[in-house]
Formats: C-alpha cells, sequence, structure tokens
C-alpha cells in the first residue's frame, strides 16, 4: 500500500508556512545605512512556485478550501524501510559525523550500480558525487565550467533555476524554445542555430519540468553529435528518469565520446518520495570531480550521514513502492489528461513522463498567470503560471498530478466551473477583489 504524505507541504512551501513575522519594530529587519546587498544578486531568479504556495496556504487560512496542485513532489510518504534504514544508521550505527565530501563509498557504490541497472552508464565510484539535493550538481556546474559571457542553452520553458544560475555566474543563458507543436521537445535543429563560439554548456531534462515531454532517442543522438562537434559539455537532468512513461530511456552519457562531457544529475526526491532529505547526485567525467568537490568542501562540507544510508536502502531494496507510485501516477495523468480536454477552451497534450500536465489555455485571452491566479482565488485550485518556467510558456498552465485521485478530480470540477464563469462574465478574479 501506498502511504499518502500527511501534509502536502512542498520544499518551499514548508519553509514559507513556518517562517515568523518580524516584529515592526525591530531594526534589524533593515541593513545598515551604507550597506547593500552585492550585485550579483540582481541576477539570481528564484521559483515561483514558492510564491503560490504561499498564497495558496495564506488564502487557506481565511478559512477557504484550496487544492494543491503547485508542487513539484509526490503525495506519498518515504517508504518505509528506506527511513528505517536511516533510523538505524542514526541510532544505532554512529552515522552522526562529517563524510567524505563526495559522499559515503557505499552510497557511491550503490549509485555506480544504480546508473548501470537504469541508465546503462558504465562508471566508477571515484566520479560519482553525492550532494545535499540535485540542485548544487546545476550550481557546481555553472561554476565549475562558465566563465563571463559563456553561453549556456537550456530548455525553456523549463526548471527555472538552470537560466538563474546561469545569469547568477555570469554566463549568458540561451534559450531554446520548447513547442507544443513538436509535442513540447527541444528542436534539435534549432540548437544547432543558438550554438556560437561562446556555447560551453547545453542543458537539457527528460522528461520535463514543466510539460512531461520526453526527447527521442534520435534527438539525443543528435545533441550527442552536436556536443562532441562543438566540444561542448551537457548537463542531462535525469531526475524524473524512472518517471517515462513511453519509449525506452537514453542516457546521452553512454553514446561514443559522451562520457567526457557528460553531467548526469539524478537524485532521490521524485522515484522515492524523498523531497525532505534532500540527497541528490551527479555522475560526472573524471577530470570535473576535483572541482566539484571543492565546491562541495567550500559550500556544504558533505552530505547529511545517516540520510546516506536510507539512500544506500532505496537504491538496494524491494522496488515495490517506488513502482506503486509509477503506477498510480500514470492513472492520474490518464484522469487529468481526459479531464483537462473535457473544459471547453482547454486543451492538454499526453505528458510522456514526470508527473506534470500543461494544458493550453490561450483560448480565453488572457496572460497564463492571471489565468493562475484567477483559478486560485476564484476555484480554489493552485497551480502554476507557464511563464513560471520562461517566456515560452505563456499560454499554458503547470498542473501537478501528484495528489490524490479523489483531490484531482474535485480539481477539474473546480477550473472548469471557474474558467466557465471566467468566459460567461469576462472577470477575473485576484487576490485584491478576494480582500474587498
Amino acid at each position: 500500500m501506498l502511504a499518502s504524505a500527511t501534509t502536502r507541504s512542498c520544499r518551499c512551501a514548508g519553509a514559507i508556512g513556518t517562517l515568523v513575522a518580524p516584529r515592526s519594530d525591530d531594526s534589524r529587519t533593515e541593513a545598515p545605512a551604507h550597506v547593500k546587498p552585492a550585485k550579483r544578486m540582481e541576477r539570481i531568479g528564484t521559483e515561483t512556485a514558492f510564491e503560490a504556495a504561499a498564497r495558496a496556504r495564506a488564502l487557506e487560512a481565511t478559512g477557504r478550501s484550496v487544492i494543491h496542485l503547485e508542487l513539484g513532489e509526490p503525495d506519498f510518504d518515504t517508504p518505509r524501510n528506506v527511513s528505517e534504514a536511516a533510523a538505524r544508521a542514526l541510532l544505532e550505527g554512529g552515522a552522526t559525523h562529517y563524510t567524505a565530501a563526495t559522499g559515503i563509498l557505499p552510497l557511491r557504490e550503490a549509485i555506480v550500480a544504480d546508473v548501470k541497472r537504469w541508465k546503462g552508464i558504465d562508471t566508477t565510484p571515484e566520479q560519482v558525487v553525492v550532494t545535499p539535493g540535485a540542485k548544487p550538481i546545476m550550481f557546481f556546474a555553472m561554476l565549475a565550467l562558465i566563465d563571463d559571457g559563456d553561453e549556456v542553452i537550456y530548455p525553456n520553458p523549463g526548471f527555472p533555476i538552470y537560466e538563474s544560475m546561469a545569469r547568477y555566474v555570469g554566463g549568458t543563458p540561451v534559450p531554446a524554445p520548447l513547442r507544443e507543436a513538436n509535442d513540447f521537445r527541444m528542436d534539435i535543429e534549432e540548437v544547432a542555430s543558438l550554438i556560437t563560439p561562446r556555447t560551453k554548456l547545453i542543458v537539457f531534462n527528460s522528461p520535463h519540468n514543466p510539460t512531461g515531454s520526453i526527447l527521442t532517442a534520435d534527438d539525443i543522438r543528435r545533441l550527442a553529435e552536436l556536443a562532441v562537434e562543438h566540444d561542448l559539455v551537457v548537463l542531462a537532468d535525469e531526475i524524473y528518469g524512472r518517471l517515462q512513461y513511453e519509449g525506452e530511456p537514453l542516457s546521452i552519457a553512454t553514446l561514443p565520446g559522451m562520457a567526457e562531457r557528460t553531467i548526469t544529475l539524478d537524485g532521490f526526491s521524485k522515484t522515492f518520495a524523498m523531497t525532505g532529505w534532500r540527497l541528490g547526485y551527479g555522475v560526472l567525467p573524471a577530470w570535473l570531480v576535483p572541482d566539484f568537490s571543492r565546491l562541495v568542501i567550500n559550500s556544504v562540507s558533505c552530505t547529511s550521514a545517516f540520510a546516506q544510508y536510507g539512500a544506500i536502502e532505496a537504491l538496494t531494496g524491494p522496488q515495490d513502492a517506488a513502482d506503486a507510485m509509477r503506477t498510480e501516477f500514470i492513472a492520474r495523468r490518464q484522469l487529468m489528461v481526459d479531464g483537462l480536454n473535457a473544459i471547453p477552451g482547454v486543451t492538454c497534450v499526453m505528458p510522456h513522463g514526470a508527473f506534470y500536465t500543461f494544458p493550453n489555455i490561450s483560448f480565453f485571452g488572457r496572460t497564463s498567470s492571471e489565468v493562475a491566479d484567477h483559478l486560485l482565488y476564484d476555484g480554489g485550485v493552485c497551480g502554476l503560471s507557464g511563464t513560471a518556467f520562461g517566456k515560452h510558456g505563456e499560454g499554458y498552465l503547470r498542473f501537478s498530478y501528484a495528489n490524490s485521485r479523489e483531490n484531482l478530480t474535485e480539481a477539474l470540477e473546480r477550473v472548469g466551473a471557474s474558467l466557465a464563469r471566467l468566459s460567461s462574465t469576462g472577470e477575473l478574479v485576484t487576490a485584491g477583489s478576494v480582500q474587498a
């Protein structure tokens, strides 16, 4: 049986929801008169899922019912055998101390076996770096590789931290548009046209957040050819790899000439419902490992020791819970796509992986942000604007189906009724109108 999480907070919402407002008379809330944040802070972005979750909880605090479809995390608890393994390591195994910067050897060995099994990647424990969450792998890749003005090609719409990190380290983010007409896949020939002498890194994510698309084997082979031809590094974000529902996954690192130029990113949050554990890893070319190791040492020192023992159990123990989650996501995907396509004015292509739908709501003649806010304040359904993932997400919303079928069915009814009211009245409901 799958155990559902008792709360529906995400990594962002949980933090926001527990913040205590500072006292209005506390002068520490203001910076000293002559101190300002570094200019580089103007270049760093965020995830608007954080803000959406906060708005939804503020609305709930007024007594309104809100169904959360903004969350990028499974709604199940971590499999019990994984939690018990971590608890034993903590309580009985003495796993309360620093570890090697790159992670404990038994976990890196388990990762080597796992990526061989699921991805076909041949690697060694020395080429694995374990981090607190998968985001450090993205950040360290940018820090280690990108000089001022170097260009990073990334999918748009896409996970917003790709663009944010590239810009923060002084690089130039170059969006590769994903279009519904191409099933939200990267157009590889368009990617080829974006490559310049300053291009250093190509980022791709398959299965993809927010659209649920996947790259075909031919797409990935062509990307590999471009990387070799132009001497580029590839960051392959495969965090949803075990949640690909059609076709055979292909890891670009397995292709000729790619092992030495591919950073494969993965982790435990999505497959094993371990978002709060903060565990990710990268499989790296050997020449990059010393740089990543230094970045770990200079930032977080290491990843939580006892959590790593839980990760070993996740990879080597029974896979029944992970398989059951995947099966449930497939059923929910069908429910959501059918339900969205039944709403007048909405169309939704079938996603091929992850746990998101990306419906087209351009019929309503409003911006994605306006429609997302309307659905929250009028319908009590919290989703995300497509533009939360970049300018090419305009005209779309992202709904996560990491919620119960009962809640998804109710959410679809609310969305349909709310959009019908918008169509008939032309009036948007906003935070301001709710307060009024």
